[in-house]
């Protein structure tokens, strides 16, 4: 949580040595003990004179400076000091107006291409690589509350996606060099090729808890070159931003041709390199509104061939594939905007007779076109150790998850039924139709990261496949 100004001054043996040894004079430490905060001006004073860490002042800074917060102010809730830290590099602006400083890594941000987006937060202990490359992240800052990251480098086989559409990473330490054998380069660098930002040294665990908290808000993340920063100039971007709701961004990250998919996933204990596929007798498209490689790799090894198409095609575009079963996969962004041309298709599918299988958005969206509505979470799902129950079985699986909307299962149709719940906070984790071959879930069976207790899932489909539009889901012998 940080360290209170009243501990850093007790640290500093009390009032007048703390004015000695800081030099800043016995009514600057009063004025610190009034607001409840050390301007940032003194931090490297502080911090040379305790021992003290940048994340343990802007801890305390946090602590102090947000329970009044006015978001129309530049001074929201205290007397923001806007001088930078002389360790500074980077800051992290949020729409409340207030800042973190830290040290910047990645690539340097510009006026023509700012770190903005939706702050949020992520649990995982392992995978940063999977999850840096998850479209579901576009238009999104990713905080991750674990606090080693880099310490297995990036390698290709790692990426889930072409492009990086997250807007930047935000992390409590210095990123960890790598030793790993599969490490191909380390991740400061990765990030440099790729036009992201990222700041460390930032208290993660307050920025965490504010979140949680408070709910998700906008933000900034500014790494310039030149060191210099216009926080004014700044604060006004970030509050200028939309947000995430009633933002279409799968169109942004989806492909915009088809193509055909033949790995399988990976089996490092054989060799380096993706498992044979599976014997395939079920031709799968599957529609990218910013699909996961793992997806396509599960989908294969569970004994399909297939071919993605842009999330922008019509029913009959994909019904013209002539296949066996329809896979709506995760993806960025609003459903209910990204339903104005996704819903249509997802019904011409299902009148058809298609069997369909939806995963985070792909759930999202099949929901809306069987006639349920979705809303925005105050806290999303993000993290690779989610507990959800399968209502039929009774089981609990440990799932991966990535997610700021949901279904709202208030107001399933009478012939949707609920199947799976989250154990966290009873919010809907799957659906299935009883009237048509179609099911879903919010989480992410493919595991990447995370553990592979849900990839039953897959084979679920194939079952539904192979018994041609049965009225349900069938269970498989497949024990996960």
């Amino acid at each position: 949580m940080g360290i209170s100004v009243e501990t850093v001054i007790e640290k500093l043996g009390g009032l007048q040595n703390a004015a000695r040894l800081t030099g800043v004079g016995t009514e600057a430490v009063r004025k610190w003990r009034q607001a409840r905060t050390i301007p940032s001006k003194h931090w490297v004073a502080v911090i040379r004179a305790t021992g003290l860490q940048m994340a343990d002042l802007q801890a305390a800074d946090l602590q102090a400076g947000t329970a009044e917060a006015d978001p129309e102010s530049d001074h929201p809730g205290r007397d923001l000091d806007d001088a930078v830290p002389a360790a500074a590099t980077a800051a992290l602006v949020l729409a409340d107006g207030s800042v973190l400083w830290g040290r910047g890594f990645g690539a340097h941000t510009t006026a023509a291409s700012p770190g903005i987006g939706e702050l949020c937060f992520c649990t995982s202990l392992t995978g940063y690589q999977e999850t840096i490359t998850d479209a579901s992240f576009a238009g999104q800052i990713i905080t991750f509350t674990f606090p080693h990251i880099g310490n297995v480098g990036v390698n290709p086989e790692d990426e889930e996606a072409v492009n990086i559409a997250a807007r930047g990473i935000v992390v409590k330490q210095d990123l960890t060099a790598p030793s790993n054998w599969r490490a191909t380069q380390g991740l400061d660098a990765w990030l440099k090729l790729r036009g992201i930002p990222g700041i460390c040294d930032v208290d993660t665990r307050a920025l965490t808890i504010r979140l949680r908290e408070r709910g998700p808000q906008s933000a900034i993340l500014a790494y310039p070159d030149s060191g210099a920063f216009d926080l004014a100039s700044l604060r006004g971007q970030v509050r200028a931003w939309p947000g995430l709701e009633g933002m279409d961004l799968a169109r942004e990250v989806s492909c915009t041709q088809s193509y055909d998919w033949r790995d399988g996933v990976w089996n490092w204990a054989a060799e380096r390199g993706a498992r044979a596929p599976a014997p395939a007798g079920r031709h799968v498209v599957a529609v990218d509104y910013g699909a996961k490689r793992n997806i396509l790799r599960c989908l294969v090894s569970a004994g399909c061939t297939v071919t993605v198409v842009p999330a922008t095609a019509t029913a009959e575009e994909i019904l013209a594939h002539r296949p066996d079963g329809v896979f709506l996969s995760n993806g960025p962004g609003d459903p209910q905007a990204t339903a104005a041309y996704a819903v249509p298709a997802i019904r011409g599918v299902l009148d058809a007779g298609t069997p369909v299988f939806g995963i985070c958005l792909g759930h999202q969206l099949l929901a809306l076109a069987l006639g349920a509505t979705t809303y925005k979470l105050d806290q999303g799902h993000r993290g690779a150790n989610q507990p959800v129950r399968d209502l039929a079985t009774g089981r609990v699986e440990i799932t991966s998850q990535n997610h700021g909307f949901a279904v709202d299962d208030k107001n399933l149709p009478a012939d949707v039924r609920i199947t799976h719940v989250s154990l966290f906070d009873g919010r809907n984790e799957g659906i299935a139709s009883d009237r048509l071959p179609a099911f879903s879930v919010q989480y992410h069976p493919e595991a990447s990261p995370g553990p592979s207790d849900s990839f039953y899932l897959f084979e679920r489909f194939v079952a539904l496949i192979d018994s041609h539009g049965g009225p349900s889901p069938q269970e498989p012998t497949h024990d996960a």
